[in-house]
């Protein structure tokens, strides 16, 4: 065996363990930890079958963005654990049905011919990086559905900050403008009373 099948086998034997953490895993915070490190493996299973970009994407997308913001959704509720997991022997057979069919499609499509398509030129090959490959196919066959859903995620992010930005009446506003244009004697009134006496 060489090292390199060695880090395949380790990093695969910890995507596996961490998976099975995250749903045997009682608190949700933890489960999310053990999704996170589900994904650090995958990351570096795609790493070492040279597809770099594939990892480097996993770390920074799903663990960098997606599964912070899970963690600090998931760690700011207040989930009720013991009310979740009251049905889970009553669906129990069910899940284990639908994880047997997913067990048998991935067996198909792991052991169909069909499936098997040459691997990327690598670096050591003589052929450029897949990175290179990536971009280069991306940015000049694919260039125009590359815009088009760079437009639609822009679209999207304008509609959230929109929707998000309504105005609410029982909200109270500063007007900057307003507090600068004061005058002093907005600011300050100046009362004329009668001295009081002693009695």
């Amino acid at each position: 065996m060489s090292f390199l099948e060695f880090i395949f086998y380790f990093f695969s034997t910890l995507t596996v363990l961490s998976a099975l953490g995250m749903i045997t895993a009682r608190n949700p915070v933890h489960a999310v930890l053990f999704l996170v490190f589900a994904f650090f493996n995958s990351a570096a299973l795609w790493i070492t079958l040279r597809a770099e970009f594939l990892g480097i994407v996993l770390v920074l997308v799903y663990v960098g963005a997606v599964m912070v913001l899970f963690l600090f959704v998931v760690m700011m509720l207040d989930i009720n654990v013991a009310r979740m997991r009251e049905g889970f022997i009553r669906f129990l057979p069910l899940g284990i049905v639908v994880a047997l069919v997913m067990v048998v499609e991935l067996g198909l499509v792991v052991g169909a011919r069909y499936f098997q398509v040459d691997a990327l030129p690598g670096a050591g090959e003589g052929g450029a990086p897949n990175t290179v490959a990536l971009g280069q196919v991306l940015y000049t066959q694919y260039v125009y559905p590359f815009e088009i859903a760079a437009v639609v995620l822009l679209v999207a992010i304008v509609a959230a900050i929109a929707l998000t930005l309504r105005r609410r009446p029982e909200t109270k506003y500063q007007k900057p403008e307003q507090q600068m244009a004061v005058r002093r004697e907005q600011r300050v009134r100046l009362v004329k009373m009668a001295s009081e006496k002693k009695s």
